[in-house]
């Protein structure tokens, strides 16, 4: 009771009911947990959020790259440009992102 700042035990219990139905409820999760931990996990997230964006910015600057070298050394008409790019988004769709070189090299020697 005293932890809680309750100045009886009603008011202790009416505490701990309105707690749980807030829980259970699940309305704002936050206020249930103590504010330095809320805290540690906003930070958390939003370090881990940045260094994902830093990395997907990486990445994207080498497939800039990697899709510009390609480009100066093909001539790829555009209506089979269009085709790779759908049949590329229905792979990518169909393994969550799992897609390595050797399995597009594998398609393009007509094995898949």
């Amino acid at each position: 009771m005293e932890i809680a700042n309750c100045k009886s035990r009603s008011e202790y219990l009416e505490k701990a009911a309105l707690f749980y139905a807030g829980y259970v409820s699940g309305q704002d999760a936050t206020a249930y947990l103590p504010p330095a931990l809320a805290s540690v996990l906003r930070g958390t997230v939003q370090d881990t959020e940045n260094r994902i964006c830093r990395l997907l910015f990486k990445l994207a600057v080498e497939q800039d790259m990697v899709m510009n070298v390609l480009a100066a050394g093909m001539e790829i008409p555009d209506e089979q440009l269009k085709a790779l790019r759908g049949r590329c988004a229905q792979d990518v769709k169909k393994t969550s992102g799992s897609i390595s070189l050797n399995d597009a090299v594998r398609y393009q020697r007509g094995g898949l």
